[in-house]
């Protein structure tokens, strides 16, 4: 555990008792404050209660008196598309709200680092596609190589529920846009942004605020060192606003869309090979194209992300290149769950958005592709640049008629609404040298829970199909 800093005698609210809920409820009694929390759910409740968390209505007119600071959950929307009833009696009330990523960049620090030969380093990943696996990567990679490393926020353990970091320690963060949106202090030493596509956008009012939201994490926090995707407008703007001038290499560019050139500090992938360039000069280059836990061009441009953090922390780029082919990939991004018969199976559940899908798509030549569920904003109009490679679609979902009519005219799609039926079908027609790709280009809750759960159903039917 993380206790939090500045809170002694301080009494502190909690909204959102779920696992960062609760972490930071217990940091922050561990830091010396009075802690009280609330949860709109009663199994939140019931929970918080066990734990020992003292239990205040925040809705309620009054709750606020006494109270010195409101720490929200990262789901509960606190401006758009409107402000949770307890964050706005709280702006009202005058208390500052700030979130459990703001508590640990104001804690993680302690005197005791001054008998500590190398500084812990803090490594946050923010970005549209592709956070989980970077982050994921890093933490493999340093791991790899004996580093002392820890892994949280959006994946592995709750920011403030980590240990307190060792001499020479890293602490790999993966950070989504309603994380930094909100925290009062953002300071990481490297901070990466791997790209933006439009998401979230009723939580940020537009794309606009959600780039701004990812845009804090440099902004706030004047990182040592930014990597940067300049593959989109926003990563080129952003890469600008963080260089002094372009030999600057306290910026790292990155790209999978081709080779960057000028004299700065440089990572890409163009035609499946990594090159790292540092004043116009090529000085390392990875073959990325027989690695099997990173396919096609959006996990080669998550690979060149990683690498260029990897080579911050003064890392070769051949321990790098040997770590690349230990990694086995993350659950649900891009995961061969089987082969059998000459055919693939492949499991990216969290290709939740067009833009993501895409880039599944993309990394596989012959694809029997299961897709469909809840529509996000946007539209499928933008699928148009993967659809070549798909032989046909087997659409789920309870809309999975309406999904495959908006496919158009340029790709074969059956309604199966069910993941058993959209597996048997794929099963029976899918020829060797096909792979058979869940990227279903929308979210999982007209059928299921959670990405995670959509993918495990997939996994178990597959597996029970091969069986």
């Amino acid at each position: 555990m993380i206790p939090v800093r500045g809170v002694e005698g301080k009494v502190m609210a909690v909204l959102g008792l779920g696992r960062s809920g609760l972490a930071a409820a217990h940091a922050l009694h561990a830091g010396g404050a009075e802690v009280i929390g609330w949860d709109d759910g009663e199994g939140g409740r019931a929970r918080a209660e066990e734990a020992g968390v003292e239990l205040r209505d925040l809705t309620r007119a009054d709750a606020f008196s006494g109270v010195d600071c409101l720490i929200t959950s990262p789901g509960i929307p606190h401006l758009y598309p409107a402000p949770h009833p307890a964050i706005a009696a709280a702006l009202v009330a005058g208390v500052p709200v700030d979130n459990d990523i703001g508590l640990f960049f104001r804690s993680f620090a302690t005197p005791e680092w001054d008998e500590f030969d190398v500084i812990p380093k803090v490594v946050a990943v923010t970005g549209s596609n592709g956070k989980s696996t970077t982050s994921a990567l890093i933490h493999h990679i340093l791991t790899e190589f004996g580093r002392p490393v820890q892994l949280a926020g959006n994946i592995g353990r709750g920011v403030l529920d980590i240990d307190p970091p060792q001499d020479g320690g890293v602490v790999v963060l993966e950070l989504s846009s309603y994380q930094t949106d909100l925290a009062r202090a953002l300071t990481p030493d490297i901070a990466i942004f791997t790209n933006l596509t439009p998401d979230h956008l009723d939580r940020h009012g537009g794309v606009g605020g959600y780039f701004a939201a990812k845009r804090r994490l440099f902004a706030e926090g004047g990182p040592d060192r930014a990597v940067i995707g300049v593959d989109e407008p926003e990563g080129r703007f952003l890469a600008g606003q963080m260089a002094e001038a372009p030999s600057d290499d306290r910026v790292i560019r990155v790209s999978a869309a081709g080779k960057l050139s000028g004299g700065g500090w440089n990572v890409f992938a163009r035609k499946g090979f990594l090159a790292e360039t540092r004043k116009g000069r090529q000085v390392a280059s990875i073959d990325l194209r027989g690695i099997p836990g990173l396919p096609g061009a959006h996990n080669h441009q998550n690979a060149c992300a990683a690498y260029a953090a990897c080579r911050s922390l003064g890392l070769a780029p051949r321990e790098i290149e040997a770590a690349f082919h230990s990694f086995e990939g993350l659950p649900h991004r891009s995961q061969r769950i089987a082969e059998a018969d000459g055919v693939a199976w492949v499991n990216d559940s969290k290709a939740t958005n067009v833009d993501s899908a895409v880039k599944a798509l993309l990394a596989f030549d012959r694809i029997r592709w299961i897709c469909g569920g809840l529509e996000k904003e946007g539209g499928l109009e933008g699928l148009a640049a993967g659809l070549g490679h798909v032989v046909k679609a087997y659409v789920i979902g309870r809309e999975a008629a309406g999904f495959a009519m908006r496919l158009g005219p340029q790709v074969e799609a059956e309604v199966c609404e069910t993941m058993e039926r959209a597996v048997a079908r794929a099963y029976a027609e899918a020829q060797p040298g096909e792979v058979v790709l869940l990227a279903p280009a929308a979210a999982s809750f007209d059928q299921y829970d959670s990405f995670e759960k959509r993918g495990e159903d997939f996994a178990a039917r597959v597996r029970d199909t091969l069986s």
